[in-house]
Parts: C-alpha cells; structure tokens; sequence
C-alpha cells in the first residue's frame, strides 16, 4: 500500500507560477508510473502530466512547455512546476501512482486557482 500527500495548491494571478509537490509513503518500492491530474467543476478528470519510473514523460497538449513534471527517486516525491497559469488551469489537482502490478492510488486533491 502507498499513502500519497499533495501539497502546494493556492491561488495566483494569471502568468503567475505554483508548484505542487506529491509525497509518497509506505510500499515505496512497487511505485512505477507517478502522475498528476486535475478535475474542474463538471468536467472529467484529466491526465496533465505523468513520469515513470524510468524518467520518461508524458503532458497534456494543454499544458505543454508550461508544466514540468519531476521526481525524487531518494525522497519518493514527484512535483509538478507549473508557469504561464491560466485561468482555465483552475482546478483540483491529484497525485496519482500506478504500482507494480497495476494497483492505482490516489491523493486526497489540492485547489489551485488561477484569476484573470
């Protein structure tokens, strides 16, 4: 079992930055795929970005060259670097992780609020 915590979400002006940071405890050892997503009000929730173990990466065509994805392998994090926010990047953000043996967990969600 892997227990995710987000941590980092608040509210910023457009162009602005905010980094979202992800821990992971427990059985750190069967992580493979870290990701984060996002959900908006009556919208489904959506990939932004996703990095697996091996450090190859994945990004939604919304958020390409503004969103970074990064992890500490020595620290079990992942965080996600995100500039040039706009208001549509207004959302709930998760923390998600895919184990060995395709076992899914998710965090509990960040806000993250962008104003025009």
């Amino acid at each position: 079992q892997v227990h995710l915590v987000e941590s980092g979400g608040g509210s910023v002006q457009a162009g602005g930055s905010l980094r979202l940071d992800c821990a992971a405890s427990g059985n750190v050892f069967s992580l493979n795929v870290m990701a984060w997503y996002r959900q908006s009000p009556g919208k489904q929730r959506e990939l932004v970005a996703h990095m697996t173990r091996g450090g190859s990466t994945k990004y939604s065509d919304s958020v390409k060259g503004r969103f970074t994805i990064s992890r500490d392998h020595a620290e079990n994090t992942a965080s996600l670097q995100m500039n040039s926010l706009k208001p549509e990047d207004t959302a709930v953000y998760y923390c998600n992780a895919l184990l060995r043996g395709g076992v899914e967990t998710w965090g509990q969600g960040t806000q993250v609020t962008v104003s025009s």
